[in-house]
């Protein structure tokens, strides 16, 4: 039972590239226009399309709404490069229940914790008169529209506060804030006071400087900007934690749900619901199976819940229920603990896998949960969680490989170099993931290397970079407008055109103004259009510019055909005498009739004069 346990933990090399082939069909589907909103990977527009050049400088707040925490950060940057930032972090745990509470409660709470963060950090006389732009790291399902709008589509993670889905986060967010800034937050501030014994009294409007929220992006789009500094160009980003995630720099132009078409633009795959349509139904296991019917939205982020963190401690533990009921663990002994959803963190996982003291600290774990393994019991549950790990960095590894193959196709080369950015707590807590990574998607992807880059500090960093490079393109964009604001006109100044335009018309048409009129108006004498039924051969002269062209059209039932010649007219001759040029006008038409030995026929000629008469 072990060994078939084992086995369906371990999906083939072949298997993994037909993976890689949905996977790369259906990131085409995100991207096109016609197919995103039946696309299982969104593939959604993030609206960076520039990543740091180093000349960023400036403060630069940072909100990352996390797992059980938001974390707040005060990024300077000197413009140096970006080789020496300067930063400044506090970390506040999420009140009980809030997670699962009314969306404008998270949104004050977060709030109220920027407050505390620059009542702390930031001088009392540099508040007053401080403008502070805002990067908030989101690591949600949205669909942007801007920089700075997004629109919630599904929370995960746990969370799922009333009131949010649909919104505009980045609205939701600066309401709270202005709350805060204005004086007239009316929510409970406890939750800030009561782990610092102050009074939420003590915050007053005077002590805040204004904040902006510029820019939201996601915690792999964070991740990627932050391992892009120190002159390391970062085209790829995945976060592997509780959920999983990846983004890339994508051709702009194949975006068809954004309005870019030059350059590249970072797009947010939201892979994690790679599979709900059934794709992955055949390497689902009866345990996955029960952790995806346990969960909060069964059937729904089924690739997440194969490589999140958040779900692998729960994977093995019905893992280890199945086995004990075939008898193949813990034979005799109660294992009542084990059915209690939870109870097997990914902590217990990755402890049980990265010990080096065999199974005596297996057996430690085991026993400190309520167990009494034997000692084959610790080996077989060694066994297990290193399947369940082991398949989690397999398949990050086959979404990655997508990536790569996809970029360097859609870029048409025959081999792709590039910098991954890489964070989360299965990268970090197991120390084969960036092996299996590494190895698996260069067999699934041969064509592409990939160098592995850790995030230094997570997505807050990266956040700030993503704010102060929004911030130096706006700059940019303003000096560009401001030089072309003369040349501009307006709906009036158009319509003023218009009408003058019209009554200069007028003038050109009426004989008695026609001689002072700037629009001419003049009769050509072509009083009909063709009708069809012309036939016959006719010469044609188009004099016009440096060049003189000379034409034979013949129209006859089955359709009209045209041979020409251009010859160049000498500077000395163009601004020479009238006779001159028409002398060689004439030698031209005499040039071309012997070419099209037209010498003995009397064809009609039309002549094309470009100037005004």
């Amino acid at each position: 039972q072990i060994q078939r346990a084992l086995r369906s933990l371990s999906i083939p090399l072949e298997r993994l590239h037909v993976m890689k082939g949905h996977m790369m069909e259906d990131m085409c589907k995100g991207l096109s226009r016609q197919t995103h909103a039946q696309a299982k990977v969104r593939m959604l527009p993030t609206y960076i399309c520039s990543t740091p050049n180093g000349t960023e400088k400036g403060n630069f707040l940072v909100v990352e709404l996390c797992q059980n925490q938001v974390r707040t950060m005060l990024v300077t940057l000197y413009g140096d490069g970006n080789m020496s930032p300067h930063m400044m972090y506090k970390i506040f745990d999420l009140p009980e229940g809030i997670m699962q509470g009314e969306g404008e409660a998270l949104f004050d709470f977060i709030a109220q914790c920027v407050s505390q963060f620059l009542t702390e950090t930031i001088s009392s006389e540099s508040r007053e008169t401080t403008n502070l732009p805002l990067g908030f790291v989101f690591p949600f399902t949205c669909r942007q529209t801007q920089l700075d709008k997004a629109e919630l589509l599904s929370w995960s993670k746990g969370f799922s506060c009333s009131g949010v889905v649909g919104k505009d986060v980045v609205q939701l967010l600066q309401s709270a804030i202005n709350k805060q800034e204005m004086g007239a937050n009316g929510t409970d501030s406890s939750w800030l006071s009561s782990w610092r014994g102050r009074k939420s009294s003590q915050v007053t409007p005077s002590q805040l400087c204004h904040v902006e929220v510029v820019a939201l992006m996601n915690d792999t789009v964070g991740t990627m900007m932050s391992c892009s500094m120190e002159g390391r160009p970062c085209e790829v980003a995945m976060v592997a934690d509780k959920g999983s995630n990846c983004c890339f720099m994508a051709e702009a132009y194949l975006v068809e749900t954004a309005e870019e078409t030059s350059g590249r633009m970072c797009v947010n795959t939201e892979w994690g619901c790679f599979g709900d349509d059934g794709v992955l139904n055949d390497i689902f296991t009866p345990y996955d199976v029960h952790v995806d019917e346990e969960s909060s939205n069964p059937g729904e982020k089924r690739f997440e819940k194969l490589v999140g963190s958040l779900y692998l401690g729960e994977i093995v533990r019905h893992t280890l229920i199945a086995l004990t009921a075939e008898k193949a663990l813990f034979t005799g002994n109660d294992i009542a603990v084990l059915k209690e959803k939870g109870v097997f963190t990914m902590q217990h996982v990755l402890d049980i896998i990265n010990n080096e003291d065999g199974i005596t600290e297996v057996k430690r774990i085991l026993e400190a949960l309520g167990l009494q393994p034997s000692e084959r019991d610790c080996g077989r549950v060694q066994q297990i969680c290193r399947a369940v790990m082991g398949r989690a960095a397999t398949l990050h590894a086959t979404g990655l490989a997508a990536i790569l193959s996809y970029m360097c196709q859609t870029r048409d080369l025959e081999s792709l170099m590039v910098n991954v950015g890489v964070e989360g707590e299965l990268y970090k807590g197991y120390p084969r993931f960036e092996e299996i990574l590494l190895s698996v998607s260069r067999l699934l992807a041969p064509e592409c290397v990939a160098t592995l880059l850790p995030s230094r500090d997570g997505s807050g960093q990266g956040a700030a970079m993503v704010t102060a490079v929004a911030l130096r393109l706006a700059a940019q964009r303003r000096e560009v407008n401001e030089v072309l604001a003369p040349l501009r006109l307006t709906r009036a100044d158009l319509e003023k055109v218009q009408a003058l335009m019209r009554e200069e018309m007028e003038r050109g048409l009426c004989k008695e103004t026609n001689p002072t009129a700037s629009v001419r108006m003049l009769p050509t004498y072509v009083s009909h259009t063709p009708d069809g039924t012309e036939r016959g051969d006719f010469l044609a002269l188009d004099l016009g510019g440096t060049n003189f062209r000379v034409l034979v059209v013949r129209v006859t039932e089955e359709g009209i055909s045209m041979a020409s010649e251009i010859y160049i007219i000498p500077p000395s001759i163009m601004q020479g005498t009238g006779e001159a040029l028409f002398d060689h006008i004439i030698d031209c038409i005499i040039d071309f009739q012997m070419k099209q030995n037209l010498v003995t026929q009397m064809l009609p000629l039309g002549f094309t004069f470009s100037f005004p008469c």
